[in-house]
Order: structure tokens, then sequence, then C-alpha cells
């Protein structure tokens, strides 16, 4: 592996918690990933089910775990099932975990192969009523092509024994997932700190006429080099008035004299994501309306990190109308909002935030959870919980001038004052020029 070895006690507590949550009398079935293929006999590189490596540790397909904490045998209420290897098997794909390697990863002491989940889920499902399954329950996950082990799993055996009756694991586990233990906020900083690396390689190389793409390949060189497998999510790369398209990822256009660049990008680091955006001036000084935009945005996001963002509050609800408020009087500021249009605004109480005006300039959310997922799990009842880790993402996007602003740290949630594991990498506007000087 690339990264360093996880102590194993991490993930013997997420299974403590979880076990304790179970429905009595019941087993809890989950399932790796599959190596995703592309086409003829290409395969994509594997990236874990995040809700198995939550729980295990294991990075490697074809690993099934079964919890069935009430069992009177104590090797039954923990079972790790992984690929048995062979010599053919190592020579073609490498080495896999034996049993004992798997026992050092996941702290479980009862591990088998693979070829015996069936006989084991057989046993296990006689002797329990009540079968846990596991489902991608994030609410964008609409696609139907994403139809993975546990979800075929989850069909068959619901068909094989349909008198048992069958609980959801996803609650529970976006309950458990959301707050951050302290060895999860080191590996967060971690990646963190690969992608400051990665940024500040970037204010030493950008210049006019550089392409996008290059300056993707500066960041990949800089995240691997580092110990990350790369980027934790396809990169944004957009300048000038392609940073006005949220999801920009084409990459290939020329970075002109006296335009901004936006960079959304960041490094995982052991399957746990950072998320970082900057936006930078691409011959190395800001422009006096753009200074002004990025600074008005930049008092927007301190706001948010200082102030708005405390445990306890609702993100929809509470916490996002409150931005949107700071980011009318930053608009109006700025000359792009009448001032009497937001307090016409502003009384009409039922109005959707969608309509309001400001959202002409900022249509997207401030905030999303960060972890395993770079769009991690969030708490069902949607509200900000201690040691959960955020996102601060405002912007500020203008098509008509020909530019946009988006800046963006990751902090940890916390009632004393919240951590923010980027405050290290260059923000302010005059830091940023002062690297890019040096060049």
């Amino acid at each position: 592996m690339k990264y360093r070895n996880i102590p194993s006690e991490l993930f013997i507590s997420n299974r403590t918690k979880l076990a304790a949550m179970l429905p009595g009398d019941s087993i809890a079935i989950l399932h790796a990933a599959e190596v995703p293929w592309r086409c003829a006999d290409g395969s994509m590189h594997f990236i874990q089910n995040s809700d198995l490596f939550y729980l295990t540790g294991v990075d490697q397909e074809e690993t099934v775990l079964i919890l069935a904490p009430s069992h009177p045998d104590p090797a039954m209420r923990e079972i790790l099932f992984v690929r048995e290897s062979s010599e053919l098997i190592a020579i073609w794909e490498g080495h896999k975990l034996t049993k004992e390697e798997a026992t050092e990863v996941s702290g479980i002491q009862h591990v088998r192969w693979t070829h015996e989940v069936e006989a084991v889920l057989r046993r296990l499902t006689r002797e329990f009523p009540h079968i846990c399954l596991n489902y991608n329950e994030y609410p964008r996950n609409t696609s139907p092509i994403n139809y993975s082990r546990d979800d075929r799993f989850r069909q068959y055996y619901q068909e094989l024994y349909p008198n048992h009756e069958y609980h959801r694991l996803a609650p529970l586990l976006y309950q458990l997932r959301a707050a951050k233990s302290q060895h999860e906020i080191d590996l967060l900083q971690t990646a963190c700190d690969i992608t400051k690396m990665g940024f500040e390689r970037i204010l030493k190389f950008l210049k006019p006429g550089v392409r996008e793409y290059e300056v993707e390949a500066e960041y990949l060189h800089e995240f691997v080099r580092n110990g990350s497998r790369g980027f934790a999510y396809e990169p944004i790369i957009a300048s000038g008035k392609n940073a006005c398209c949220l999801h920009y990822l084409s990459n290939d256009q020329v970075c002109e004299d006296g335009d901004l660049l936006l960079l959304d990008v960041a490094a995982e680091y052991a399957n746990y994501n950072a998320d970082l955006t900057r936006t930078i001036p691409v011959n190395g000084k800001y422009t006096k309306r753009q200074r002004e935009v990025y600074d008005a945005l930049l008092r927007i996001f301190r706001l948010c990190i200082d102030e708005l963002v405390v445990p306890g509050k609702h993100m929809k609800k509470e916490y996002h109308p409150e931005v949107a408020r700071a980011t009318e009087d930053e608009l109006i500021g700025l000359g792009l909002l009448e001032k009497s249009v937001v307090e016409e605004e502003r009384k009409q109480e039922d109005l959707p935030e969608e309509k309001r005006a400001y959202r002409k300039y900022f249509m997207h959310g401030v905030s999303h959870s960060l972890g395993l997922d770079v769009h991690d799990v969030t708490p069902t009842d949607g509200v900000f919980v201690e040691n959960m880790c955020v996102t601060v993402e405002p912007g500020i996007y203008l098509p008509e001038e020909g530019f946009g602003v988006r800046i963006e740290n990751d902090i940890i949630v916390r009632s004393g004052g919240n951590l923010d594991l980027m405050a290290d990498i260059p923000i302010e506007a005059d830091e940023i020029e002062e690297i890019m000087a040096q060049r």
C-alpha cells in the first residue's frame, strides 16, 4: 500500500459501535466493491466500498464481512472473508492478503476464504430471523448503472429467504460515519497536506500560455510522489469564463494573461478525501475588480468558519439561508444586486431560495460532508454534528465579466471552535501574489 498502516483499533471501534446499534437476533452482511471494467478486457482502478473499508480497513476486492453480535459462539460474531490467492493470481495480479494479514489490518480474529461465504450464511440464516443489508442511500444516487455486489446480493437473498425480516444498514452507518474519530481526522489531514503541496507547486508553475491540462499534470505528479493514488475527484481546472461552469472537466484551454484560474483539485489518501478550491491570477496579479470579488468572497468564507458552522444547526434550513443573506450583502456592495430588490425579497418569507436574485451569481450549496466519499454521508436529520468533516465553499460567478471565484477549505465541526484542516494553505490574495512573484 502507498499509505501508512492504519491502526486496527479504528476498525474494531467502528464495528463495535455498529454492533451495538443492530437489532437483536440479527446478522449484518456487507460486500466489497468490484473492479470496474471499461471495455474488452480492460479494467479501471479499484476503489473500495466505503462502508466495508470503514468497518474493516481491507482494501481488496472479493471481500465480505458478516456480523452476528449476539451469536453464542464468539467465533461466529464477526467473520471476514477474503479472496484466496494462488501462485497464478500472484503472478498476474500481485499479492493478496493472507488470513493473518487480514486479521492484522482489520482486527478480526476469524478470517475465512470468500468461497466459504454461502455455507456460513446458510447456517446463520437458520439461526437469526433479522437480516441487515447494505444499500447506497445517498440522496443523489439515482444512477441505474451502478448495480453493485451489495445490490445483487440484496435481491438474491430476499428472494431466497422471503420470510425473514430485513433491515437497512445505511441509516446506522450514516449516523456513525458522520462524526470522525481522531484516526480519521489524521488521515483527512494527510490528504489535505498532500493537497497543499500540489497547490503550492502550481503557484510557482502557472504563467500565461500554459494549458489547463498542464496544470492538471503538475498536480498529479505532486500528489502521487507524496503517497496519494491521485485525485480525490475529477479535477476542475477552469480558466477565465470556464470557471462559470460548475463542473467544468475539459481542462484543455489556454490560461490567458489577465484571467483568473479556478482550481477545484484535491488529493485522496488511504481512501479519505480532501476537497480544495482556490482561484488565482494567471499572471500572478489580481485586477482591481477581481480583487474586489475575491475579498468579498473571502469575507463570506471566514464568516462561515468562524460563526455560522456550529454543531446542532440544520444545514439546509438554517445554515444555507444565513450564508445566502451574507452573500446578498456582498453582492450589493459589488454593485451586482440592487438593495431595494434584496430588501423586498427578504420580506417574502415563503420565497424559495432558488427564486432569489442572488442565485444568478451563487447557485450551489455552501457545504457538504467529506470523508471516505467526497460527498460523504450526512446525518439523516441534516444537522452539523460534533467532529463532522465538512467543506466550506462559497462562490461568485460573473460570466458577463469573464470570470468566477470560489474558495474552499475542509473543516472539522467543533463546539469550541472549528478546526480548519487547510488553515496553512495560502488563501489571502496578498499571500498568493507574493508566492507567485517568486516564480
